[in-house]
């Protein structure tokens, strides 16, 4: 201890202080976007990422997702090594090229969907979640075929399928080769349907544009996260084009229930228990 820190002790604590910051292991804490609440990362995995302060539903990944919804141990990947091309060698400020290998990167996912088969309490099913951190969730494709690949598992294996949404919608990149995923993802449905198995839509915060107007709605049953936001177009894009002020709680899941536009709202650690017990009777084992 020199005479500066023997006159001033602060700065000698300070720098203990920012000693003992760098020992702090990254990733340990969390920030609620809604309340900004600093949250202990394993505490909030043990919520399920739900805010313990003011329940707010944090957005996860997919495989995240399905790791929190499938039995432990039981789920299966499908339709894999499906990847996107670039047909129309789309270009903005970069080329959609590089944007497909920027999200390859960053999430480690071939596309911005994840199909696969396992468990729920015990009875197959199959699931399918979309990945928002690609491309905004977006639906090109890729996306298209992986989705009706997971409809043809669910049928060949008399199972039903759960979806979980969450997507800004159609992928401009693709132009009408993603417009077309809309009729392509809903003649399958209309398949799974022709079959009798069950269809659930979860929707997740956020779900817009194509995916919103046609997978996500298209369900038997047709829940939402509380306080998702759930529409086709933006708030700011229909005030702006129709000239009007909107309710504040407009699109939550809260507002198109008590519209009709939805079947229920579920809270994320009922889920499983909730979706169970819909199937059980929607598709009792035999």
């Amino acid at each position: 201890m020199n005479w500066l820190t023997r006159l001033i002790p602060s700065i000698g604590s300070n720098r203990d202080s920012e000693s003992s910051k760098s020992k702090v292991p990254d990733g340990l804490w969390n920030n609620c976007p809604a309340c900004e609440a600093i949250l202990y990362q394993p505490e909030l995995e043990k919520s399920l990422f739900v805010c313990p302060k003011c329940d707010h539903h944090l957005r996860i990944g997919a495989r995240r997702r399905m790791s929190i919804f499938f039995d432990g141990g039981s789920f299966y990947e499908l339709a894999t090594k499906i990847t996107t091309k670039d047909v129309l060698k789309f270009k903005d400020t970069k080329s959609y090229s590089q944007r497909i290998k920027e999200a390859v990167s960053s999430t480690g996912e071939e596309e911005a969907i994840v199909i696969g088969k396992g468990k729920l309490e015990g009875s197959e099913i199959v699931v399918a979640a979309f990945e928002f951190r690609y491309m905004g969730g977006s639906m090109g494709g890729a996306v298209g075929t992986k989705f009706v690949q997971g409809v043809d598992a669910a049928i060949a294996s008399k199972t039903p399928l759960i979806c979980f949404s969450t997507s800004g919608g159609a992928r401009m990149q693709e132009s009408m080769v993603s417009l077309m995923q809309m009729a392509k993802t809903s003649a399958a449905l209309e398949k799974l349907k022709e079959a009798k198995l069950p269809y659930i839509s979860i929707m997740i915060d956020p779900i817009y544009g194509g995916v919103s107007a046609s997978i996500a709605m298209l369900g038997d049953i047709n829940i939402a996260e509380p306080k998702a936001l759930v529409g086709f177009a933006g708030r700011r894009v229909i005030e702006q084009t129709v000239r009007v002020d909107l309710p504040e709680d407009f699109q939550k899941s809260e507002f198109l229930l008590e519209h009709g536009a939805i079947d229920m709202i579920v809270h994320r650690k009922d889920l499983r228990a909730k979706v169970s017990s819909i199937l059980a009777k929607l598709h009792p084992v035999q």
